[in-house]
């Protein structure tokens, strides 16, 4: 479990967090979806320790993050962010490699075990034919997948993705999606897409004016009444199949119809 008391971060002058609580559960997705600047990507870096928070804590399994000795932290957390490093010589398989780090001492090689476990985790994100390929010659979405291969390797207890889906086709946002919703962790992902957000994530924050605005399971947080205020669109909520589907149309459409009726 990762709970967060009262964090806050500024830029500047201005609170893109302010003291926002949080708590993702053992065994479930929790997706932070938002507008552009709600602070989405920050309250992650607050999450897994890229920022600290100058007020509040963040507790991981009954830890304080900051406590944690990195070596211990990277073993409880896989992240995986949308910087890709494009810039490296390694390979794939020699990435995804590098997530087995935490499991080794100080001048251990990698051994059979830890390659038998990197080239299952590319296997798993459909990336298995990629390994002797070099990592900056991928594409986007070939990156996204390797680096998320490279998370699953750390066989860390939560994982935290910023964007997943980003440069993703529709196959594969469905597929590394479903992939993260199996996963027996406790995992936080942030995601621009509320139809995947509905589809894959048990819990939902939503944030915006640096706060959370709402917060509960997804059932709960996707209600046209709770989003259209915080977007600024007209959204219709559509159940079928068992499965909650949003329609968007513009306020000035909306506005339109209200008029005529």
């Amino acid at each position: 479990m990762i709970k967060a008391t009262d964090v806050t971060w500024h830029y500047g002058a201005n609170a893109v967090i302010d003291r926002v609580s949080v708590t993702a559960q053992p065994g479930r997705v929790l997706g932070l979806i938002g507008p552009n600047g709600s602070g989405k990507t920050t309250l992650l870096r607050l999450l897994y320790g890229a920022l600290r928070s100058r007020t509040g804590q963040v507790v991981v399994d009954g830890d304080e993050l900051a406590a944690l000795a990195p070596r211990e932290a990277a073993r409880r957390l896989a992240v995986v962010v949308q910087e890709t490093g494009g810039e490296t010589a390694l390979t794939v398989a020699e990435l995804v490699l590098l997530g087995r780090g935490p499991h080794l001492s100080t001048f251990q090689r990698t051994g059979r075990a830890d390659h038998e476990i990197a080239a299952r985790c590319l296997t798993r994100v459909g990336a298995a034919h990629l390994g002797a390929r070099s990592f900056g010659q991928l594409s986007g979405g070939e990156r996204q997948r390797v680096l998320i291969a490279r998370a699953l390797a750390q066989q860390a207890t939560h994982l935290l993705l910023d964007e997943p889906t980003n440069h993703l086709d529709i196959r594969y946002q469905h597929e590394i999606l479903h992939l993260v919703r199996t996963l027996d962790t406790c995992s936080i992902v942030v995601l621009h897409d509320l139809n995947l957000a509905a589809r894959y994530c048990d819990d939902l924050v939503l944030l915006g004016g640096g706060g959370v605005v709402a917060a509960g399971t997804a059932d709960e947080v996707l209600d046209p009444a709770v989003l259209e205020p915080v977007y600024g669109i007209g959204i219709r909520r559509l159940e079928l199949d068992g499965a909650i589907h949003l329609l968007f149309r513009p306020v000035e459409e909306t506005d339109d119809e209200e008029s005529a009726a």
